[in-house]
């Protein structure tokens, strides 16, 4: 193929010198490649330039992808639906795929396809699936600019939704590119929505979503959903993880905020929460700063462990935001500027609504993804059609957010202090634990993390849900590789983060919840003091826990709120019984269904075991903080 014959035949001389001003060969073979593949009718080469920006804004409004609303700068889209069986509204699992060649070593919980017959498949899908659009080729960049964590990024695809998306949630990367100097060394994504009826994607039954880690490409079709289409995202992160576990570094699937202690002093933690367990919540906790919500890079450096966020934007679910609980997004929703809802409703005056911006007023009718809606709508299979969909979304930059954190871009990452992972868990964790070690902490904090379903969205109430570092869905290479890489990175760290579990569900025997949707304010102040060893801790057989005084202290300086010894007693009493069986359903796991499970795991493991048994031999099945 003679890339630059096909390139200077399709591109405008503008567009083309774009292009080649970039100067990378196996950038012009991707991009002529595709052309010819997918015959769009016309392309246009992004570069970092606001104008170029500005075209996509345009272009997504006029090509009928999104929609002007009343605020300045507030845009809709919706994506495809047609009943409840048949819709573009989430990630597609079932079509989303790991490409894999004879001998490579994957892990057992990703969907996999033999690598040549998946791209014969998609190579298929992709001809001349252009024809008629506009072709788009973009730079990102996944982590900050000009850092030891940027990784380049190039996008093609025909959707200026897809396109203006990405421009709020990555970091602009043309000129990242450029200093490149002609390596190979950065990530490919090709998409296209496929042919349209009203705006959105018509054969969605032809959706597919392919992942080639060893040439760090990505393919995606017949879908404009944004967990499918914007490649820089999770799907970005399974390559990522990829490279990570070939460089000594990790990916991972985590907030990173910073927590502010006393004289000025902040302190940064990254966490990992399975959804519905108070990721966001946290990362947006009230008088703290966030550095992102979603997704950092942990680099060794200078023997420290330093961490970014790699995006620059936040692709959230909107449906409970509200004024009370999250202040600062709701501002950044209602105010003007730039700001994309997604499979909400647009009411008569066209404004946005979802349910958290007015729970009391539901409009009677209005537009939302299943077209013209009012109340009592159903769907063809007979299903009551919502006002707006359960999976609703919202995109917005982080720098419309007012408690961005000053270091959110900064190119050195910042020092991590501690990890947390939280689960849902009604019946045996309590609200916050220290791990006695790194080790210990990876272990029985990150790869036992599981969290409980609940009745309202995600089927019957209280299923265990086992998500390994609130990873499972994304790890591409073996399991328990991925653990051992997670223990490495701990070593030969002067100062390795300390390692916290959390669980803002634990209940009581009314079955009524111990903790309120506030207290978790309380419990990153505690993490903070433990890392500069300001507070002391009680040890217990699965880790540390708070002190009553020190918690007492607290919830008067922070929540300005009498904390009793009655209800230290019911947070923190020790559930042996309920301990003991979450190992055995752990271990079940890792011994019958993970062959590479380390020794150490189950190691570690048998003395946790240990522990709780000696500790049920001396006090009981139920062992209060106050027995210690």
């Amino acid at each position: 193929m003679d890339s630059m014959k096909i390139l200077e035949q399709r591109l405008e001389k503008e567009q083309l010198q774009k292009l080649v001003s970039l100067n990378n060969v196996k950038l012009n073979d991707f991009v002529a490649k595709y052309i010819e593949l997918c015959n769009p009718k016309s392309v246009f080469v992004c570069t970092d330039a606001d104008e170029d920006v500005q075209y996509i804004r345009e272009a997504a409004v006029k090509n009928g992808e999104e929609r002007k609303l009343a605020t300045e700068g507030h845009t809709i889209h919706f994506d495809g639906f047609i009943n409840a069986e048949l819709n573009d509204q989430a990630r597609d699992k079932k079509n989303t795929k790991i490409l894999v060649s004879e001998g490579m070593s994957i892990s057992k919980v990703i969907n996999t396809m033999d690598k040549k017959e998946g791209l014969a498949e998609i190579h298929e899908k992709l001809r001349g699936i252009m024809d008629g659009h506009e072709m788009y080729v973009l730079f990102f960049c996944l982590g900050p600019i000009d850092s030891e964590f940027s990784i380049s990024c190039a996008q093609i695809t025909d959707s200026s939704y897809v396109a203006h998306s990405e421009f709020m949630l990555y970091r602009r990367g043309y000129e990242q590119f450029m200093k490149l100097n002609g390596s190979g060394d950065f990530f490919r994504f090709t998409h296209s929505q496929g042919e349209l009826v009203g705006g959105v994607s018509k054969n969605i039954q032809d959706r597919r979503i392919y992942v080639d880690l060893e040439d760090g490409i990505v393919f995606s079709t017949n879908t404009q959903y944004a967990g499918n289409t914007v490649g820089l995202k999770k799907l970005a992160h399974r390559l990522a993880m990829y490279k990570a576990s070939h460089e000594n570094w990790l990916s991972e699937h985590m907030f990173v905020m910073g927590v502010h202690g006393p004289n000025d002093r902040v302190t940064y933690f990254a966490g990992a929460y399975p959804s519905a367990c108070g990721k966001t919540s946290t990362a947006m906790i009230t008088g703290e700063t966030i550095i992102g919500d979603d997704l950092a890079y942990l680099r060794k450096i200078d023997g420290q462990a330093r961490t970014v966020n790699v995006e620059s934007g936040i692709f959230g679910i909107i449906g409970d935001v509200d004024s009370e609980n999250d202040p600062v997004i709701f501002k950044a929703l209602v105010e003007p500027g730039e700001v994309i809802f997604s499979n909400i409703l647009i009411t008569e005056d066209n404004m946005p609504y979802w349910p958290g911006r007015d729970r009391n007023n539901v409009p009677e009718k209005g537009i939302n993804y299943s077209g013209e809606w009012y109340k009592g709508k159903r769907d063809s299979l007979g299903n009551p059609i919502s006002v707006t969909h359960k999976n609703a979304r919202f995109t917005v930059r982080l720098s419309a957010l007012d408690n961005l954190d000053e270091r959110a871009d900064d190119p050195k990452g910042v020092p991590l202090g501690g990890i947390i992972y939280g689960g849902r868990d009604s019946d045996m964790s309590v609200p916050v634990e220290q791990s006695f070690d790194w080790t210990h902490g990876i272990i029985t904090k990150g790869a036992f993390l599981e969290s409980e379903t609940t009745a309202a969205t995600l089927g019957k109430q209280g299923v265990r849900s086992f998500s390994p570092m609130s990873n499972i869905d994304f790890i591409p290479i073996p399991l328990g590789q991925y653990i051992l890489n997670n223990i490495d990175f701990g070593k030969n760290l002067e100062n390795p983060p300390l390692i916290f579990s959390v669980n803002y569900f634990i209940k009581g025997k009314d079955g009524k919840f111990l903790t309120s949707m506030q207290d978790k304010r309380v419990w990153v102040k505690w993490m903070e003091h433990r890392i500069h060893g300001e507070v002391d801790a009680v040890k217990t057989s699965t880790g540390m826990i708070p002190k009553y005084e020190d918690l007492k202290e607290l919830f008067r300086e922070v929540l300005d709120r009498e904390y009793t010894e009655e209800q230290y007693v019911e947070q923190f009493t020790q559930r042996i019984v309920e301990n003991l069986a979450k190992l055995d359903r752990i271990e079940d796991i890792y011994r019958t269904k993970v062959p590479d499970a380390p020794e150490i795991l189950f190691k570690t493991l048998d003395e946790q075991r240990q522990r709780l048994k000696d500790s049920r031999g001396k006090h009981g099945d139920y062992v209060s903080p106050l027995m210690r």
